[in-house]
């Protein structure tokens, strides 16, 4: 039992002298594992950082992906219904003059339909691209579907629209196909 009271007692500053001394005759051993755990902590560090970062990188690689889904997901619907849009358009356009009276109802609804179809695409961030004979040529817009001189026109106008382009938020979802006036300059 007094052994273990002598260890428990604090040791003299003469004691702990002498203990570091000892010790500087093994000081170049405790310098380098001194050394080696400053290089260990460093490369810790390192790989802490780096971690930190990649972890950092993917929330908002994450965040970007779940933005762009969500307002780029419906795409493949969107275009897939594009063409509906065209037939009703067309089928309106179609209709000759004396008979439209007498299908004015049907007319009606179909331009009805139309009109709330483009309110639910401009809801989900489907805006057309209208573009009208005389307006410049935009290839980042329009598809040239033909070039065609056309008197009294500049190259590169639009001479004749054949069906309406549309844009989902800032992305061309397909472009307005338009003929475009090839005549040379003057």
């Amino acid at each position: 039992m007094s052994s273990e009271a002598e260890a428990k007692k604090p040791m003299s500053e003469e004691e702990l002298i002498d203990i570091s001394s000892e010790d500087a005759l093994e000081a170049p051993d405790m310098d380098e594992a001194y050394q080696a755990l400053l290089v260990e902590r460093d490369e810790l560090k390192d790989k802490f950082m780096r971690a930190l970062a990649d972890a950092e990188n993917s929330r908002k690689r994450s965040e970007r992906d779940r933005r762009e889904a969500e307002q780029y997901g419906g795409s493949r619907l969107s275009r897939d219904l594009l063409p509906v849009f065209d037939n009703m358009k067309r089928a309106v356009e179609m209709i000759p003059e004396e008979a439209r009276e007498a299908n004015r109802a049907v007319i009606e609804g179909v331009q009805l339909t139309m009109r709330e179809m483009i309110n639910v695409f401009k809801k989900h961030g489907i805006v057309p691209i209208s573009p009208e004979v005389g307006d410049r040529f935009d290839p980042q817009l329009h598809e040239a579907m033909f070039e065609a001189p056309l008197p009294g026109t500049k190259a590169g106008d639009i001479i004749q629209v054949e069906a309406d382009g549309f844009l989902l938020h800032d992305r061309l979802l397909r472009p307005a196909k338009v003929g475009v006036s090839s005549m040379p300059a003057n």
